[in-house]
């Protein structure tokens, strides 16, 4: 390994001070670091670099922030393979799983080549107006269709390939990866899936038919979503970070992207063991 890229969360400055500790460690073992060039200031161990250009020139990436942080990185990366290392300075965190006490032997242990590297689903969604394509993301948690908070509810026409699935009249729709399956998804009621399965849950959020309930379908499979409605504001957005207001009749393409995240896997906790301590299962 011959460089690395340190993101840090803006404004933190706890996870600043943290940056440059490790851009000192890794000096210390002739390992350059990159860092945003408004942060070099503050960082004198690391070079600076365009945000952008940092995931083309070093060998593995390191968040130190939140799950929001890591996203944005992730968008970053595109379509490269550069790992992603996330550090844990936020309050929940399923994607960033290492603690700041576990920083120095996560590092320790990269060094050695001992880290294990998670493959991430991603999703390509397009959106077609008029059959004319007028954007595009590249999504790594989900995708939500969601509506104005004076709209009236909405109707979303779905179909996984060619079969019709249903039309949603609901508050909003939540097309999530099995990463993104702990985000907006959970809270919506959809069900908690293993990074390790090759699936996507299509969650409506608050439906007015009380039988309209998440539903899991294969990775290989084209959503689309076709939404009716007229005067009404509604939005999508992706990775709760990005997106665009739709109009009546736009429709939503969904598919696995071809470019998946590569996430670093903390070395002393299973991802059942992450669940039970973020969600504090067994605690009365």
């Amino acid at each position: 390994m011959k460089s690395i890229g340190i993101f840090v969360k803006r404004h933190h400055q706890d996870a600043v001070r943290v940056a440059g500790e490790v851009a000192a460690w890794f000096n210390c073992r002739g390992i350059a670091v990159l860092v945003d060039e408004a942060l070099v200031a503050e960082i004198p161990d690391a070079l600076g670099c365009p945000a952008a250009e940092i995931p083309t020139q070093a060998d593995l990436l390191m968040v130190l922030g939140g799950d929001g942080t890591l996203l944005s990185v992730a968008r970053l990366v595109d379509d490269r393979r550069t790992p992603i290392l996330g550090i844990n300075l936020g309050s929940l965190g399923f994607l960033t799983e290492i603690t700041r006490d576990e920083i120095e032997p996560v590092l320790t242990k990269l060094l050695a080549g001992d880290l294990v590297v998670s493959e991430r689903l991603r999703l390509e969604v397009a959106i077609r107006r008029d059959g004319v394509e007028v954007a595009h993301y590249r999504v790594l948690n989900d995708l939500v269709i969601n509506k104005g908070a004076l709209a009236r509810i909405i109707d979303m026409e779905a179909w996984v390939d060619d079969a019709y699935l249903t039309t949603f009249k609901a508050d909003g729709l939540i097309i999530a990866t099995p990463t993104g399956s702990t985000a907006y998804n959970l809270a919506a009621g959809g069900p908690i899936i293993s990074p390790a399965l090759h699936c996507l849950v299509i969650s409506p959020i608050c439906p007015h038919m009380l039988t309209n309930r998440p539903i899991i379908v294969s990775d290989d499979a084209l959503i689309r979503i076709e939404v009716k409605f007229q005067n009404e504001e509604v939005a999508l957005t992706a990775d709760g970070q990005i997106g665009m207001p739709l109009l009546g009749g736009d429709v939503v393409e969904i598919r696995r992207s071809a470019h998946p995240t590569l996430l670093v896997l903390s070395p002393t906790k299973d991802y059942f063991q992450i669940l039970r301590t973020k969600l504090k299962w067994g605690e009365r």
